[in-house]
């Protein structure tokens, strides 16, 4: 019998994703990034889906948005949980979202050290780096009528 994995993933609007979604993109954005708190915090995310990562025990290890156009972003995945396939589902979760709302591409702000994880879905690199926050990016986005599912 195999193992059931160690986190859930679910999709969840503002009301509900907030208290879940807020500790984990303040641990990484703001604390480990040093990115504002004010910058962090918009207006879009009562309108967004929210992916929340939720450990064995109910709590919060990963989140992401997609936005009512199609652009995925604030994604964020606790240290202790990198590597294991936790933004990989938050991700999988966000694409299959989009398709559900009839949308044919998404698009992402990728940081640049987390281009290769999108390259790995089946996204392309648009335009030039710019900067956010700070912080080195790409434009990327995802034609989902063509997209490979990795494992």
């Amino acid at each position: 019998m195999p193992m059931p994995p160690p986190f859930t993933v679910r999709v969840l609007g503002w009301n509900d994703a907030s208290p879940l979604a807020r500790p984990v993109r303040e641990t990484v954005f703001v604390r480990e990034q040093a990115v504002p708190l004010e910058m962090e915090w918009d207006e879009w995310d009562a309108r967004c889906d929210h992916a929340v990562a939720l450990d064995s025990a109910g709590r919060p290890i990963g989140t992401g948005r997609l936005l009512p156009g199609g652009r995925i972003g604030r994604m964020a995945v606790l240290k202790e949980w990198r590597g294991q396939g936790v933004g990989a589902a938050l991700l999988r979760a966000l694409l299959d979202r989009a398709r559900e709302r009839g949308l044919e591409k998404v698009v992402l702000h990728a940081q640049k050290q987390a281009m290769g994880f999108y390259l790995r879905f089946g996204f392309s690199v648009l335009g030039e780096e710019f900067f956010e926050a700070g912080i080195p990016h790409r434009q990327m986005a995802l034609e989902l009528s063509r997209e490979p599912r990795p494992g």
